[in-house]
């Protein structure tokens, strides 16, 4: 299985989990059966780029997001793609995958959408559509 985190800044086991996961400089995916962990650059739309991040990540064969919260939107793309996500997560990204294995992390659905989003330097509304 391969777990992909927003990384605060560089990347890796050590960093810190991204607060806003589609605006993070690095993801950090970690593949449970191997032991391996790859950094990739976020050059999504957030970013930039062309794709969103639910497309991006499609690229690397990501089976699950493991974050602290996130948007609707987010929610149902990657779904689309088949990708379960996990919200809750904090500290390290070390951490992050400890608490998943451990359940300690919610699956999303679009109602916890936004709940548990921490954003910094940021206006919440200003990025997501509530109903």
């Amino acid at each position: 299985m391969r777990l992909c985190i927003p990384s605060e800044s560089t990347g890796g086991l050590e960093d810190q989990v991204g607060y806003h996961f589609g605006r993070v400089e690095n993801y950090t995916i970690y593949d449970d059966a191997s032991n391996k962990v790859e950094v990739i650059e976020n050059t999504s739309s957030h970013r930039g780029g062309t794709k969103l991040p639910a497309e991006l990540l499609r690229e690397y064969n990501v089976d699950v997001m493991i974050c602290g919260g996130i948007g609707r939107r987010a929610i149902q793309l990657f779904e689309q793609y088949g990708v379960e996500i996990y919200i809750g997560a904090q500290g390290i990204i070390k951490e992050a995958i400890e608490q998943f294995k451990q359940d300690k992390l919610k699956m999303a659905t679009n109602k916890d959408a936004c709940q548990q989003h921490k954003y910094r330097n940021e206006d919440h509304d200003q990025h997501h559509e509530h109903h």
